[in-house]
């Protein structure tokens, strides 16, 4: 009885990520490994005595199912309704009522809202499909021009360039498990400079694969962009295929449609 009282105390943010490592069956130690800190940074958090950054909850909520989801993004300070909209994509709607209703500022409700607005950025999500190795994605060699469909809103840390920064809807396999078929990623196309790049995830353009995210590596005097699934075949990138980096991926969110 005591241990539970002393779990009802604790902030829900902390409980949930509790709930989580426990459904996946995996330790503190694994859970760490995954988030990229330390097993003593999960235990502060499961301890209630850290909280996540904007980074890590978006973090678990892509580890999590469709309800843990939207719990994590939410305390990023994501909206959910924006998110529908930019994974929907054009010609495909889906009703809000579908939504699980979730809350989102665990322990902060007494922040106010023009607080929270301050701390946020519309980001654009472009009218174009970034591809993978095995799925060309659209023939753009920039990003600059291509529409935009809607916007997200979104924590200002995340974009170190703002007005550099817009979404783009994944087609494809070859980055799994990394990036995933539909998920929704951010690209900075002010870095663009492949000695500061290599290996890390991007977006290049070239002709035979059209927008595609990849890593990119350094290979003697090769730029290769690399699948996170060994299966496909990496692809050079080169001035006779037009090969060029358009921008870096700062992060990214997973469909919405897991279970």
């Amino acid at each position: 009885m005591r241990n539970k009282t002393k779990r009802a105390a604790f902030p829900e943010w902390a409980l949930h990520i509790t709930a989580l490592r426990e459904r996946l069956k995996i330790n503190q130690a694994e859970l760490a490994r995954r988030m990229d800190c330390s097993a003593m940074t999960i235990s502060r958090w499961e301890r209630g005595l850290l909280q996540p950054s904007a980074e890590h909850f978006i973090q678990l909520g892509n580890l999590g199912n469709k309800n843990e989801a939207w719990f994590f993004w939410e305390m990023a300070g994501i909206q959910p309704a924006k998110v529908i909209d930019a994974l929907g994509g054009p010609g495909r709607s889906r009703k809000l009522a579908d939504i699980p209703h979730v809350s989102g500022n665990g322990g902060h409700e007494s922040r106010s809202s023009a607080s929270r607005s301050e701390n946020l950025i519309s980001i654009p999500v472009l009218k174009a499909v970034a591809g993978t190795q095995g799925a060309a994605g659209d023939k753009r060699s920039s990003l600059r021009s291509v529409a935009a469909t809607t916007t997200l809103d979104v924590p200002r840390s995340w974009c170190p360039n703002p007005s550099y920064t817009s979404l783009l809807v994944v087609k494809g396999h070859a980055m799994e498990p990394l990036i995933r078929d539909g998920d929704l990623i951010a690209v900075d196309s002010f870095q663009t400079e492949k000695s500061e790049l290599y290996g890390e995830l991007v977006i290049a353009a070239s002709e035979p694969t059209g927008l595609c995210v990849s890593r990119l590596r350094r290979y003697d005097t090769l730029d290769i962009l690399e699948a996170a699934d060994r299966k496909y075949e990496a692809v050079i990138l080169s001035r006779s295929s037009r090969g060029r980096i358009v921008g870096k991926v700062l992060w990214w969110i997973s469909g919405v449609h897991n279970s």
